[in-house]
């Protein structure tokens, strides 16, 4: 074996621990968030919503934007002495970035609460804060593990952060809640679980890393540094950011406007918060147009280096069709049982519309995620980042003109309207970079006969459940076990005429995450066709 085959398979290796470990903390960031609106209502759901895009935009960009161009740096130093000395610029630059975001939050977290329309939020955003001030150790140490291709210690501290966080957040919920403590401090707590978590995150990298080197730094443009840092940061970070950044959006304008046209308060807060459900349940529909970014997306920078053979065509054409396909199948197989999932996840089915209008903005981050993604492999970010930004101008001014009349659905459909246009302009802006064909009329054709086989046997079968099979259980659970086996029926019944189509080919599916199974299936498929 060749070294660059084995450095790509070592490389291939990497990318596979964290697209783990990033599967398991999605899920986990997803999750805990319907227990934690279980414990606190609507309201209290409302509350931790309104204030945490503002941790979570500094977290993405840092532990993961900065990370990234760390580690790019790193890879291209020419010594350890200049490695080191990048290693050192970049974490007093994110360290001033640090504290100045940290006493901007802390001085003008009164100027935020009101401006968010709820001066009750300031003990939230103070106590948020503080997670800013572990974040400079935490990107430099990820990004000086995985220029060294050493995923694993990135991979257990993502998933020993996340989950003691999780854990702080239901358990000290819990414990607030029990006590009698207001919404307002069960909040705080969650802000203080998300600081403690990402400290473990720290403390899990310092004790894998090792650096015996003693010698002298060698002498770097450090402007020249600090301008990377910032500009593939920021880049590379604008995919994800961009929902928190909507979120933002929201948390400024959903909650004045309803108050402005005359709601009470507490009215407005329960809205906001039955809105704000939609949030972890977009997070687990995007879950594999997230994972496919990270997997496939090394694979198209490997072979688009490459000077003989297809090229990364075939593998932007299978990461095109593949986040098409499963972004389609989730937006509109949980558009249709949401009421049951509302209900099995939240208790009641408060917003049902307003969430069937927001979970479609799966399908749309499903095809922006990878297509940004590929775009930054390649080296495009300016017009991508320039749309991600139009498209929240967009999603602000629809907030504007539709909430007044059409209050939550309103904000749904304009988080909709912005993304769509996103969608559309990275489409346009793909097909100028690569003139090629994304995926044939055949594969648009097979989508749409698995769509309406798969709508007529989830409309079936929950008429049947409502009706006969469950009518004598709780609501509740009935409810649960309506849309637990609608979801599998309907994705059952998608997957086999997809397969049966062979829109997907059998070697393709081996190239997605856990694909080896789908391939096999697909294979006996085929062969009992007849």
């Amino acid at each position: 074996m060749s070294s660059v085959d084995w450095n790509m398979k070592t490389f291939m290796k990497g990318a596979s621990i964290l697209t783990i470990s990033a599967i398991v903390v999605k899920l986990l960031a997803a999750v805990y968030r319907i227990p934690f609106q279980n414990l606190v209502g609507d309201k209290g759901f409302y509350i931790y919503q309104q204030v945490y895009p503002f941790i979570g935009i500094f977290i993405v960009w840092t532990s993961y934007g900065f990370a990234v161009a760390v580690s790019k740096l790193l890879a291209g130093s020419r010594s350890k002495g200049e490695s080191k000395a990048v290693m050192r610029i970049a974490l007093i630059y994110l360290t001033g970035l640090s504290l100045s975001f940290f006493i901007l939050l802390m001085v003008f977290a009164p100027f935020f609460a009101n401006a968010m329309g709820d001066p009750q939020l300031v003990s939230l955003l103070r106590a948020g804060a503080y997670i800013v001030l572990v974040m400079p150790m935490l990107a430099v140490l990820k990004g000086s593990f995985q220029s060294n291709g050493r995923m694993t210690p990135v991979a257990v501290s993502n998933v020993g952060e996340q989950a003691l966080r999780v854990a702080i957040i239901l358990v000290g919920t819990w414990v607030a809640v029990r006590a009698g403590a207001s919404l307002y401090t069960a909040g705080e707590v969650a802000m203080w679980g998300a600081v403690i978590g990402q400290a473990l995150g720290v403390v899990i990298l310092a004790l894998f890393y090792r650096n015996a080197y003693k010698g002298p730094l060698e002498q770097v443009d450090t402007w020249g540094i600090v301008k990377e840092l910032t500009f593939v940061s920021l880049s590379v970070s604008a995919s994800s950011l961009i929902l928190l950044l909507f979120q933002m959006a929201d948390s400024f304008t959903v909650y004045n406007i309803l108050l402005a046209e005359g709601m009470v308060a507490d009215a407005a807060m329960e809205m906001k918060g039955v809105y704000d459900r939609g949030q972890p349940l977009v997070q687990m529909g995007i879950l594999i147009a997230s994972t496919l970014a990270l997997a496939i997306v090394p694979l198209i920078s490997h072979h688009a280096a490459k000077k003989s053979g297809r090229g990364a065509e075939p593998f932007i054409q299978l990461t095109f069709r593949t986040a098409f396909l499963f972004g389609w199948a989730a937006a509109v197989g949980l558009a249709l049982v949401l009421p049951y999932v509302n209900e099995m996840l939240f208790e009641t089915r408060d917003g049902s519309v307003a969430l069937i209008i927001f979970s479609i903005q799966i399908f749309w981050l499903s095809l922006i995620l990878p297509l940004t993604a590929i775009l930054q492999g390649a080296g495009k970010v300016k017009v991508p980042t320039l749309l991600l930004l139009g498209g929240l101008l967009v999603k602000v001014v629809a907030n504007q003109l539709l909430v007044p009349y059409f209050e939550v659905i309103g904000a749904a459909v304009a988080g909709n309207i912005g993304f769509a246009m996103i969608t559309i302009g990275l489409l346009l802006y793909f097909k100028s970079v690569w003139p090629v064909r994304l995926a044939p009329v055949r594969f648009y054709g097979w989508l749409l006969m698995a769509t309406a086989a798969m709508v007529a046997v989830i409309f079936s079968w929950m008429l049947v459940a409502d009706y006969f099979l469950f009518d004598n259980l709780s609501s509740r659970i009935g409810a649960t076990l309506t849309a637990l086996t609608a979801v599998v029926l309907g994705a059952v019944v998608f997957l086999i005429v997809v397969m049966k189509s062979r829109i997907m080919a059998e070697k393709e599916w081996y190239l997605l995450p856990f694909g080896r199974r789908l391939a096999s299936v697909q294979l006996w498929l085929i062969k009992n066709r007849r």
